[in-house]
């Protein structure tokens, strides 16, 4: 289910999920499919963290990222989660053919890091 609020969703940011909601920053970005599809894959590593876990993790793994980049920006975009999602946002299908825990991949691998 979809939701607009430029309100609940933090500056900075265009959307946000938290099972079964997509949060979203205005209602034209409903049309942006690769908005979507990166939110809807959060949903699905949600979904098989159990919701608390997938929490839990983030915000561990955010930390440790903050502690090792001292950048806000540049931790976040490393957190295993948004790793997975932003390398595969562009690619509408990636759903359908995503394997079961997919994000740890991105955990262990240096290859899509993103640094300033």
């Amino acid at each position: 289910m979809i939701i607009i609020s430029k309100y609940l969703v933090p500056k900075g940011y265009l959307g946000f999920v938290c099972y079964p909601f997509v949060f979203l920053k205005s209602k034209e970005l409903k049309s942006d499919f690769v908005l979507l599809n990166h939110e809807n894959i959060h949903l699905r590593q949600q979904i098989e963290m159990l919701l608390i876990f997938f929490y839990l993790l983030y915000i561990i793994e955010f930390l440790i990222r903050f502690i090792q980049y001292k950048n806000w920006h540049i931790a976040y975009r490393n957190i295993s989660f948004e790793r997975e999602a932003y390398a595969n946002e562009t690619h509408l299908d990636y759903l359908k053919q995503r394997k079961f825990w997919s994000f740890l991949k991105y955990l262990r691998s240096n290859e899509f890091q993103f640094r300033t």
